[in-house]
Formats: C-alpha cells, sequence, structure tokens
C-alpha cells in the first residue's frame, strides 16, 4: 500500500441509481420513508434473524447521521405496490488506522432471487469505491459489509461477488436461572452502575481498550451520543469498575421489550463489555459480568445476550463460554480492501 486512497481507489465519475433487474423502479431514502423502512426491516428481520429487530429510533439515526448524504448515499427499489430493498452506504468518520465505508440494507425475503441483491450490491460497490476515493488518508480502505449466517441468499450473493469473507462473530446467551458465580470485586476496585453523566469517561476508556480489536476506530461525538441516548440504554443494568476517578472497566446493558416475544424471553442484550488494558487479568471482566447477571435477574430476566468477535485478541469467546454463555447464531464480515 503505498499513497492515499484518492490515488489508489478506481470510482466512477458519476454514480446514478440503480439499473434494473425488470419490474423494479429505483429512488433515494428520505425521512418520509422512516415507517415504510421500519416495516422492511422487521420482513427482514423476520426471515434472517427473528430474535431481534432495529426499533425505529435507530433507524431514525441512521438516516440521520451527519456522515450519510441520503441523496447520495442511498436507494430504495420498489416493485409490485411496494418496498422491497433499500441500501445505505456510509464512510464512517474518525478513521484512525482503517477509512471504512460499510452496507447495510437488503431485499424483502419474499423478493429474494429475482437479481435485486445483486444490482444492489453492485450499487453499493460503486458508491463505497466513491467515498473511499475521496480521502487522502494514506491508510487501508474497506468496503465492509455484514450478513446473518442464516441468511443463506445474502451469504451465496457476496461470495458470488467474490468477496472475501474475513471474520466471524457469534451471538451468545446466558440462562440466568443457572448458578450466578460468587466473584469478589478485584483489590483496589469500586464496582457501581454507570448513570449518563459517567458517558464521557466510559466512551474513552471504550476507545483506549478498543485500539486493537478488529476494524474499532475512536467513536465520534455524534455516534456515542446517539447510542447513549437511545430508549433501550439501561445503565442500571450495567456495571462500572472504577480505581478511584479512573475507569477499570465497564459493561453496558440495553434493552429491548419489543423483541421479547420473538426472542422467547425477557431480558437484555450486553454490547460492551470493555476492561482497559492495565486492569486486564485481574478478573475485572468476570466480577463485572456477575453483578449484571444479579442485576438483570433482580429485574426478573431469564437470560442475557451479547455478540463476540470469534477471534478477539483478548480472548472474550472464553471469558464468556466460562461465564455460561452458549452459541446461538452467527453473523460473518466480508471486506474488499483497497
Amino acid at each position: 500500500m503505498t499513497g492515499p486512497l484518492s490515488a489508489r481507489v478506481t470510482a466512477p465519475a458519476e454514480l446514478g441509481l440503480p439499473a434494473g433487474p425488470s419490474g423494479v423502479s429505483w429512488r433515494r431514502l428520505t425521512l418520509d420513508d422512516l415507517d415504510t423502512l421500519v416495516e422492511l426491516c422487521a420482513a427482514l428481520a423476520a426471515s434472517d434473524h427473528p430474535e431481534w429487530t432495529e426499533t425505529r429510533e435507530e433507524l431514525h439515526d441512521e438516516l440521520t447521521h451527519s456522515w450519510v448524504d441520503l441523496e447520495r448515499d442511498s436507494v430504495l427499489g420498489e416493485a409490485d405496490g411496494q418496498v422491497v430493498a433499500f441500501g445505505i452506504q456510509s464512510l464512517m468518520p474518525n478513521a484512525a488506522t482503517i477509512v471504512r465505508s460499510i452496507a447495510s440494507g437488503g431485499v424483502r425475503p419474499s423478493h429474494r432471487g429475482r437479481g435485486i441483491g445483486r444490482v444492489l450490491l453492485d450499487w453499493q460497490r460503486a458508491r463505497a469505491r466513491q467515498q473511499l476515493a475521496t480521502s487522502d488518508l494514506e491508510l487501508p480502505g474497506w468496503f465492509l459489509l455484514y450478513v446473518e449466517e442464516r441468511n443463506e441468499s445474502g451469504m451465496r450473493l457476496a461470495e458470488r461477488a467474490g468477496l472475501p469473507l474475513v471474520r466471524w462473530f457469534t451471538k451468545m446467551e446466558r440462562d440466568l436461572a443457572a448458578p450466578i458465580p460468587d466473584l469478589p470485586v478485584p483489590e483496589g476496585l469500586v464496582f457501581r452502575p454507570p448513570t449518563a453523566a459517567d458517558a464521557d469517561r466510559i466512551r474513552a476508556a471504550r476507545d483506549d481498550a478498543f485500539r486493537d480489536h478488529w476494524g474499532s476506530q475512536p467513536t465520534t461525538d455524534e455516534g456515542w451520543a446517539s447510542a447513549m441516548g437511545q430508549p433501550t440504554v439501561r445503565f442500571d443494568l450495567g456495571m462500572l469498575a472504577l480505581d478511584g476517578d479512573e475507569v477499570a472497566g465497564f459493561v453496558l446493558t440495553d434493552v429491548y421489550p419489543d423483541d421479547f416475544e420473538s426472542q422467547g424471553y425477557r431480558g437484555g442484550y450486553i454490547p460492551l463489555v470493555v476492561v482497559r488494558r492495565a486492569w486486564r487479568r485481574r478478573g475485572v471482566a468476570p466480577a463485572l459480568l456477575a453483578a449484571v447477571f444479579r442485576a438483570h435477574r433482580a429485574e426478573g430476566f431469564e437470560k442475557v445476550a451479547l455478540d463476540v468477535d470469534s477471534e478477539n485478541p483478548s480472548g472474550a469467546l472464553g471469558l464468556y463460554t466460562g461465564m455460561g454463555f452458549v452459541p446461538e447464531s452467527r453473523s460473518v464480515a466480508f471486506v474488499e480492501e483497497f
């Protein structure tokens, strides 16, 4: 790799709407499509990940982030009197080691196998090249596509397009009826639930601890505020480890009541388990998780879930298995690197 991305990436000078297949018309997404998008994403979820779906608030944030220009970065496909596909291509800010253009979207299950996904993927890859070619950074550039392993047509589409499959992520669940180990708080630390007032120092700890994690880049003010402001965030079901005023580690919890029926249990989801380097190998993560399990159980919850990078360098998969989590499903990451 030599030179900036702008000199290394060949991108189309102009990129209109996708063309084809027969019977499908394309246009740009607008905020007026939000409720339609919620319905379409629910249809995708029912097929590809029935235990969860995006909330209206999450989708609204995705459409309104400052780094998404709906006039250039989005498309919506209509056929047979309904919306059947959408795609958003996001050039992520705060590139420190990688410039990432991340694809999101999908094709309604009833309309798969008609060539819509291929046309959409071709458009997203072309838009990603345009985005990456605007960067003068001398860093790797990624077109990044996540696919649920249960989405067989999506897996075939990415493979036939020649996209390298580079990473596996495992969804894991922990039954709270099983015994919860009584683990001591490591010496010198204080545990307490975090609050919204801790958000800034939690973010700093996250960025520090995740420097060696695959694909991770520093968070932005906007992105972090969006994540912490979601109505699903339950600070009272998380746990913070403090060494004086310093954050040694933390566990955060989200709760999605609308998913309880589809996932088959009442419970929370852990989006982040963080221990900073200076406090690793001291039992901080297991003790934090045990405390979070007890908080969930006291809430009357039956299970708690999380996702883990199967090749996490800090040994997270072994940690979670040892704490009673069992694998339930997998997603994968395809990356075209420039």
